[in-house]
Parts: C-alpha cells; structure tokens; sequence
C-alpha cells in the first residue's frame, strides 16, 4: 500500500482548523458541495468524525466509531469554534502514535485495520477540507502528504466495482495533468469547478 500509510495528520488538521476559524457566520446556511449539507452540517459532521477517528485510532470503540456515514450530520456545538480545533488536533495526535496504525479498530461502524481507517480519516479531512473551501470562497492548500494518500485511496476506490458500498458519487472526469488535487475531489464524485449556486 505504498503512499497509503501511517500519514501524519497533523499538518492537515491544521489546515482544515484555520478553514473554520475564517468561516463567518453568516456563511453557516450556504451551500456546500455535499448536497445534503450546509456549512453548518459540514462543520458539524467534521466534528463528529474527528472525535470518530480520534476514538479509533485510540481503539476507544463505542458510540462514536458504531455510527454509519449515511446517519444525520451531528449537531453543531455552541462552542464549535473552540471545540473543533481541539478534536481535530486531539485526533491527528492519536493518529502519531504507531499503535493506532496496526491491528484492528472501527469507524463509521465498520471493522477495519487501523492502517484503512488512518487512510480514510486522511482522505476525510482533504476532501472536506476542500469542501469547507469551496463553499466559502477560501483559498485551500492541503498537506501534500495527506493529499497524496487521499488520492492514492480514492484512486483505489473508483477501481472497486461497488465504490465503497455507496460511500462515493459516480467518478468526474478530470485529465490526467489536473492538480492532484482536483484529481482527488473528481474521484470522490466531486466536480472540481463547483461554485456555490446564486440564489
């Protein structure tokens, strides 16, 4: 699984914690390029999949790993400006230690090995990230590291005849010498050119 593994997510956690510090509140309703979320939502399922995987990489299995991705976006904390830079940092330290990468853990009610679920939770934060950007005009750079394994993922994924049991949209086609960037959001179903719809 070359480039897939052990990834520290730090730097990326980084970058998606700034996205919502610059987020204004008034942005909270707007569009997002997820369908069913708004940026409320989005920032509400951030925080519910960083707490997730922080919990997993921890081996820490109850109510938070059991819950599907299909369920409703959790409710956005009062204090979700301080709450979600501490969980997405409480989770990318989880994930720096090498025990989190081996054996066996769960997330979104899946059992999986702990170097999946590292990956996945690598890809989860590019690709919101990418999405939290977007849909509030924000320039996005993401880690390049997590970036790379992001893409690696996804590329595996949309070579898997059932694309992740409905996790991912049909793949967008983006040519070959895109930035890798829009590569990875076209592969997780995504139009690299989405723009926020004029009301």
């Amino acid at each position: 699984m070359t480039d897939m593994t052990a990834v520290d997510l730090g730097p990326q956690a980084r970058v998606l914690a700034r996205l919502a510090r610059d987020v204004p509140d008034a942005a909270l309703t707007d569009r997002t390029p997820c369908p069913e979320y708004t940026v409320r939502d989005l920032l509400g399922h951030l925080s519910g999949l960083a707490v997730a995987f922080r919990d997993a990489a921890r081996k820490d299995l109850g109510p938070t790993t059991d819950t599907a991705p299909s369920a409703t976006a959790p409710a956005l904390p009062a204090d979700w400006r301080e709450q979600l830079p501490r969980v997405l940092t409480e989770m990318a330290e989880a994930w720096g230690e090498p025990a989190a990468w081996t054996g066996m853990t769960r997330a979104g009610g899946v059992d999986l090995p702990g170097e999946i679920a590292g990956v996945v939770a690598a890809d989860e934060l590019v690709v919101h990230g990418w999405d939290l950007a977007r849909a509030t005009g924000q320039e996005y750079t993401p880690d390049h590291a997590a970036l790379r394994v992001s893409h690696a993922f996804l590329l595996q994924a949309a070579e898997d005849g059932d694309r992740g049991a409905g996790i991912f949209g049909p793949v967008v086609p983006v040519p070959d010498d895109a930035p890798l960037i829009d590569r990875a959001v076209g592969l997780s179903g995504r139009d690299p050119h989405w723009s926020a719809p004029l009301d």
